[in-house]
């Protein structure tokens, strides 16, 4: 990645992050055999103009995947615009429109794709909530607080739909998990059409589930979703991480599948721990005595949750025609 000319703060803050980049292990990608894919909450982006540095740095941990879904992304897009000229020419950005009123919290959700590895193939949607008839209306009853966005793209020989959500918190267990318990029900009915665009589904997203044996997830999941094996204790590298949120203590973001390809994962997969401790954060940013909240609000109170995924599943579809035909 080309940051250009940069301050040699900036320069040192980049140094420090690489090394977090490398203890998570990330694997290189490989062209038509496998890319990264990754999910971040990236807080309030877009809210409040972030520092030179972070715009850094944050450019710096997208660079590491091919395909990203971003959530918690805000009506205003300069400061991913700025993110992007450091990416580069191969990148491109699919999202969204914003939801305006307090529950939609101004937020839009966004797949981000370097087109080297992984391509756009045309779907781009707004998931909305089912609708029933009321007199000559067709009317919903319950809604999303923010909607899920689905969109289709292609990585080698693979096509598959990616599915993304910032689903609500509010002052009701029971509210939230009502919305994903409606967000697996539209999964399940929607995958059961013959006219669906692909039944290679992955699903990105902070579902804020606070832990992935409770309720909450069982309702996310009840559609059939699945946890990648890599991503079931989730890890910074070797180091155990016990949730995706700076304090390490909650299951909040997710990468899920339907299982049509068995094995479609590699066995590389975690997050990407750019906190480390608060010790850090004065070497990201010397002289900027931030406390832990102000470091969210530049970096993010999330940390990116990512997988390894493989793309050559040629093998596999002719094995499949086979074992149809001989039934």
């Amino acid at each position: 990645m080309h940051h250009g000319k940069v301050s040699a703060e900036i320069a040192a803050g980049l140094l420090v992050l690489k090394d977090s980049i490398r203890e998570a292990e990330i694997p290189s990608s490989r062209l038509d055999e496998t890319i990264n894919i990754a999910t971040w909450n990236i807080r309030e982006f877009g809210r409040k103009s972030r520092n030179e540095a972070s715009i850094h740095y944050i450019a710096e941990i997208l660079g590491q995947f091919d395909l990203i879904a971003i959530v918690e992304l805000r009506n205003n897009l300069e400061d991913l615009g700025k993110v992007m000229t450091y990416l580069g020419d191969s990148w491109r950005v699919v999202y969204s429109d914003w939801s305006d009123d307090r529950g939609g919290n101004d937020e839009r959700t966004a797949f981000l794709y370097d087109r080297r590895a992984v391509t756009h193939t045309g779907l781009a949607a707004e998931v909305e909530a089912q609708r029933v008839k009321e007199g000559d209306e067709w009317v919903t009853k319950e809604s999303y607080w923010r909607a899920p966005y689905l969109c289709s793209f292609r990585a080698g020989n693979f096509d598959f739909l990616a599915l993304a959500l910032h689903a609500r918190w509010g002052d009701s267990t029971a509210a939230r998990r009502d919305e994903l318990q409606r967000f697996s029900n539209w999964i399940k009915r929607r995958f059961e059409s013959k006219y669906v665009e692909d039944h290679d589904l992955i699903v990105f997203g902070d579902f804020n589930t606070p832990t992935i044996k409770d309720e909450l997830f069982a309702a996310l999941v009840d559609c059939g979703l699945q946890i990648p094996k890599p991503l079931v204790q989730l890890k910074a590298g070797k180091r155990n991480i016990g949730g995706s949120n700076l304090k390490g203590n909650a299951r909040y973001d997710q990468i899920l599948h339907l299982p049509t390809v068995p094995e479609n994962f590699t066995n590389a997969g975690g997050v990407v721990d750019f906190f480390v401790d608060e010790a850090n954060i004065a070497k990201l940013y010397p002289g900027k005595n931030y406390t832990l909240q102000q470091f969210s609000y530049q970096m993010s109170d999330h940390f990116p949750v990512w997988i390894q995924i493989k793309t050559d599943i040629e093998g596999f579809r002719l094995n499949q025609i086979i074992q149809t035909k001989s039934k």
